[in-house]
């Protein structure tokens, strides 16, 4: 890996090509989490992995890469969020307000499911619920991370995240009709 880097900083195209076909795969797995479907999240892959050869230089080898590359892949789609979002009419609410954790009620179902049966349920979701339950659940931002990084508020950050789970909750529940 340290020899595929190392050709990478210094622009030796057989070596980013070893690094996009090694990173390919785990890369197109994040950006799904995030992009409503598979072209969406090739374009998002593609301009990330510009960031991570413009950028590799200031990689910390000490590091894992496989971090550093997940974050480039992460705050690109939230950058591709942005520019998608010309206009999002964002739900605000009170501070205080409590987020009822609905995807994982014990009877929800979605123990019965696959991470990939999950996947495809979150990509229905609307892009601000997407993101919001993606940056809060599986990347572990806080509220504020997350509006700090959208340019919202945390309330709607909030929001957004308990209407993702109650749509999720439902998408769920309805996956659950149909298959008895």
């Amino acid at each position: 890996m340290d020899d595929i880097i190392k050709g990478c900083v210094d622009n030796d195209r057989r070596q980013q090509k070893a690094l996009f076909e090694l990173y390919y795969k785990y890369g197109l797995t994040v950006a799904m989490a995030y992009c409503s479907h598979t072209d969406e999240a090739r374009e998002v892959l593609n301009d990330a992995f510009l960031k991570v050869f413009d950028k590799i230089k200031d990689y910390d080898p000490s590091k894992p890469f496989e971090a550093w590359f997940r974050i480039i892949v992460i705050r690109t789609a939230i950058n591709h969020y942005r520019k998608q979002t010309n206009e999002v009419k964002w739900a605000d609410i009170d501070d205080n307000e409590k987020i009822h954790d609905i995807v994982n009620d014990e009877e929800d179902g979605i123990t019965d499911m696959s991470p990939d049966e999950v996947l495809k349920l979150a990509q229905q979701l609307p892009p601000a619920y997407r993101m919001a339950i993606n940056l809060y659940a599986v990347e572990g931002y806080s509220h504020q991370e997350i509006a700090e990084n959208l340019g919202i508020s945390v309330g709607a950050s909030k929001s957004n995240l308990s209407k993702a789970r109650a749509r999720l909750k439902f998408l769920i529940s309805q996956c659950r009709l149909l298959s008895f």
